[in-house]
């Protein structure tokens, strides 16, 4: 097995796709520690798999650090560590104001798609350089690498999510540090259903809703051979061939699809 006798956490573990990395995990061998605000989901998802679970904010950095304290002292130094946790909120299908998402609405989009992935990095690289390396798996989303209709907080911070990731996979490399990032589309979980009502029928559903399984299982499939860029929803490569082969027209284009969902 791929993972076996592997240290790995998982952030955002109570359901959706963190709870299928945590079992996808377990199920090849490793040790898991699951962690969610939601302290019932994540203990129900690891008394399932035989991992820990631990409430965590990841917003907060000092939580981070008793997560990782936690899992250290039960399954070693961590080998994987899944920041999948993430929020999409700032969703606005009238269109009436791109930037008029509230300010806090902003900074929680921030908080926890940027800043959840930088605070686990900061604590778990200078060991991983220690011991001459380790695994980062986000989860970001197809909107980091096109854009999300409808919500610019959600597409402005997994556009961040991807630029850190980029520079982290650069930095440490040389130190046998791997980063892979999980960009979907539309993945049947209850995310979907925050936002706006449109989620399961948005432009994030045009190419089909995975289920949390199969994101998990591409998942660890690219981890394993080592890929940056995870993509379950294989159009993803060719939508992002068109954007940068010309942005004028595919900025017209996804105009277009707005106004053909939304009549915007």
């Amino acid at each position: 097995m791929r993972f076996a006798d592997q240290s790995v956490i998982v952030t955002g573990g109570a359901s959706g796709i963190g709870a299928a990395l945590a079992r996808a995990f377990a199920a090849e061998g490793a040790r898991v520690a699951v962690a969610d605000l939601n302290e019932p989901g994540a203990a129900a998802v690891a008394q399932e798999i035989g991992g820990i679970a631990r409430r965590c904010d990841v917003r907060d950095r000092e939580q981070i650090a008793a997560l990782i304290a936690a899992s250290e002292a039960a399954h070693g130094p961590v080998d994987v560590m899944c920041s999948n946790a993430g929020i999409a909120n700032g969703v606005d299908t009238s269109f009436a104001n791109a930037a008029g998402a509230d300010p806090a609405a902003w900074q929680a989009a921030w908080e926890v798609n940027v800043m959840a992935h930088v605070h686990a990095a900061a604590l778990l690289i200078p060991g991983m350089l220690a011991r001459g390396g380790g695994r980062f798996l986000h989860t970001v989303s197809a909107a980091g690498l096109l854009s999300q209709i409808g919500s610019a907080p959600y597409s402005t911070t997994k556009h961040a999510a991807i630029g850190f990731a980029e520079n982290l996979a650069i930095s440490h490399h040389s130190g046998g540090i791997r980063v892979s990032v999980l960009c979907p589309q539309g993945v049947d979980t209850p995310m979907l259903d925050g936002m706006g009502g449109r989620g399961r029928e948005g432009p994030q559903a045009g190419d089909g809703l995975l289920s949390p399984a199969d994101a998990a299982a591409a998942a660890l499939d690219g981890v394993a051979a080592q890929r940056f860029l995870i993509l379950p929803h294989p159009q993803v490569a060719e939508y992002m061939t068109r954007k940068v082969a010309d942005y004028d027209r595919w900025i017209g284009g996804m105009a277009k699809l707005q106004n053909r969902l939304y009549g915007v």
